[in-house]
């Protein structure tokens, strides 16, 4: 009998059948730990509401997100659209922006505030100021370190420094003086000192504003105790009552210890077209641009050459939004003056910045009395607790619906409150 060789091939492991109840089981997901350090997002419990409310088929008046409602100027779309003909526009374009536009950016801080800025090296396009401001922060900070972000904050200005693995500490900033002094104690008190300070003036949410000579003592500081200075100049383009807001990069000296990001999407209408700057030290601005280079490729071209356009020949259309938003102001601080609210207007940007007034401050918190007002009035506002707890206790209103409907948000606001006072009132004795 002839033996079969045998074979050298491993056996096959024997396949088990799955367990039906291992395949019903939730699978975990391992995120990252800086996932795990961001809080639940605050505004969810209003637009989950706005949401449903709307698809029932109410009418609510959204004052709560600052975006636009209006529309661009035309010539901007019409550029955007003839540019977008071109089959040469539609390849990838450099992650730091075409060079027409780093150079018009340029042109405008020099026409506007008096700075020179080398449009090669000491300016960059970004997709939108925030994703800007969170690429800095990946190149800037990390773990050990700390920055200083203004309270109540902007929640891009906390975030973006926490997800970069970096510690934030957050001070009053609607006093800048005291703001100033916080930060010469903090860097005199803290061992290792902050890496980075954040300014935002005008300030979201507070419409707190500052003029040059803040920006002046900054930068001493800044030499003094060895920190970079951010500045996030998003709400520069509106501005009321003839207030301008200063540049930091116009102070002497800013351009060796910081950098400022500008945008097109309030003065210009141009939100969802994410175009914002960075400009000022070149050395940060090449870093920022290294991490940039790993992340995106540059924005659509057409859009950056609408965006020089814009830039170029939009001064006009920018001052009419910025006399807009005041009328707008101007109607909305009327009305809830005449309701017995204490409203001081403001200055600069899209935004009310308001004390709840009594006795609604005693008995509900801002998110409570937000949706209070969601759900009696059909209007929609920000809780000052989404800015962190410097914000608790006020609502932020956005200038963003026209003077028709910020009327019939007042008189829905009032009919709900009366009614809220009159079913607390006890009933009349027989």
């Amino acid at each position: 009998m002839t033996e079969q060789p045998q074979s050298n091939k491993p056996e096959e492991p024997e396949l088990q059948q799955p367990d039906p109840s291992e395949q019903n089981r939730p699978f975990a997901v391992p995120v990252a730990e800086r996932v795990g350090r961001l809080p639940p997002y605050l505004f969810a419990r209003i637009n989950a509401l706005m949401y449903e409310k709307r698809r029932a088929g109410a009418d609510v008046i959204d004052l709560g997100m600052g975006n636009p409602s209006d529309p661009p100027a035309d010539f901007i779309v019409d550029k955007l659209a003839e540019a977008a003909r071109d089959p040469k526009n539609h390849g990838y374009s450099p992650n730091t922006g075409i060079r027409n536009l780093r150079r018009e950016v340029a042109s405008r801080y020099y026409t506007r505030y008096g700075v020179s800025l080398d449009p090669d090296s000491e300016v960059l396009v970004c997709l939108g100021s925030k994703d800007g401001f969170s690429h800095l922060c990946l190149a800037l900070l990390g773990p050990g370190d700390t920055a200083v972000v203004p309270a109540p904050s902007y929640p891009a200005h906390v975030y973006a420094v926490v997800l970069a693995g970096a510690n934030a500490i957050t001070l009053e900033a609607t006093q800048p003086e005291k703001f100033l002094s916080n930060i010469a104690y903090t860097c005199q008190h803290l061992f290792p000192r902050p890496k980075v300070v954040v300014v935002n003036y005008p300030h979201n949410p507070t419409t707190t504003v500052v003029e040059a000579d803040f920006y002046r003592d900054l930068v001493r500081l800044a030499r003094r105790y060895g920190f970079f200075v951010v500045s996030d100049l998003a709400y520069a383009d509106i501005t009321f009552d003839g207030y301008q807001a200063p540049s930091f990069l116009a102070a002497p000296g800013a351009l060796s210890v910081g950098v400022e990001f500008t945008t097109m999407s309030k003065g210009y209408n141009m939100a969802g077209w994410r175009v914002g700057y960075c400009a000022g030290n070149a050395e940060v601005i090449r870093a920022l641009a290294t991490v940039k280079a790993y992340y995106d490729y540059g924005m659509f071209r057409p859009v950056q050459i609408a965006s020089i356009m814009a830039l170029r020949h939009g001064h006009a259309a920018v001052q009419q939004q910025a006399r807009c938003y005041q009328r707008r102001r101007d109607v909305l601080v009327a009305g809830l003056r005449r309701l017995g609210w204490e409203v001081e207007p403001p200055r600069a940007t899209m935004f009310l910045w308001v004390k709840i007034p009594e006795p609604w401050a005693s008995q509900y918190s801002s998110m409570d009395f937000a949706m209070m007002l969601l759900e009696r009035a059909d209007v929609a506002v920000s809780p000052g607790a989404g800015f962190g707890p410097a914000g608790e206790g006020h609502l932020r209103l956005a200038l963003v619906e026209n003077e028709n409907r910020l009327r019939q948000a007042v008189r829905q606001i009032g009919r709900a409150l009366q009614s809220i006072r009159l079913a607390a009132e006890p009933a009349p004795a027989e």
